[in-house]
């Protein structure tokens, strides 16, 4: 699958390493934003988070509007 983003500006055909959690279309190395998120998980009565953050992929557009809200 190829880089929706780099489609657009015209810049060939990169290879997608990653699907936008958001958006869900592909982005290449260049194009993609890895936040961290908290990994959360039903354990009844005790600790609800994971000690280290999982990864998130997001394209260059949905990480701009995350930041501006």
């Amino acid at each position: 699958m190829n880089c929706y983003d780099c489609a657009l500006d015209g810049g060939g055909a990169s290879a997608g390493i990653g699907i936008c959690s958001r958006c869900n279309l592909a982005v290449c190395a260049d194009h993609a934003r890895v936040t961290p998120v908290l990994v959360h998980r039903s354990a009844g009565l005790g600790r609800a988070t994971a000690d280290r953050p999982g990864r998130r992929v997001v394209c260059g557009t949905c990480h701009a509007a995350e930041a501006a809200a």
